[in-house]
């Protein structure tokens, strides 16, 4: 199974789409991972540094980014272990590019 894993910035939570202002952007990357992740080809992970410290610390290459750049290289997108983009999350036709999957945008609310 391939893999796609997304280090995040510290969040209250671990998607970050709680609180009384959801941020849109964290809502549609939440769907699109629950899209990923029900295909039979990919495994999509989230990694957010306030409640994951530890599988930043175990992934070299993010630790090490965070040491050179800081917090402004969050999040940062790996696929099968290399990194594809940082500094921003990846749009709804990269995560389409990256996966090779079809996947829809995400509007509104979602089941958590």
């Amino acid at each position: 199974m391939k893999k796609i894993e997304l280090y995040e910035p510290a969040m209250c939570c671990q998607t970050g789409i709680c609180g009384p202002s959801i941020d849109p952007q964290l809502l549609e990357v939440a769907g699109i991972f629950d899209q990923i992740n029900r295909s039979d080809q990919w495994q999509a992970n989230r990694y957010n540094l306030a409640q994951n410290p530890q599988d930043f610390v175990e992934n070299g290459t993010a630790i090490k980014m965070i040491h050179k750049n800081g917090k402004k290289c969050l999040p940062i997108t790996f696929v099968e272990g290399e990194i594809v983009k940082s500094g921003e999350y990846p749009s709804l036709n990269e995560f389409e590019a990256f996966t090779g999957l079809s996947l829809n945008h995400v509007e509104g609310e979602i089941n958590a």
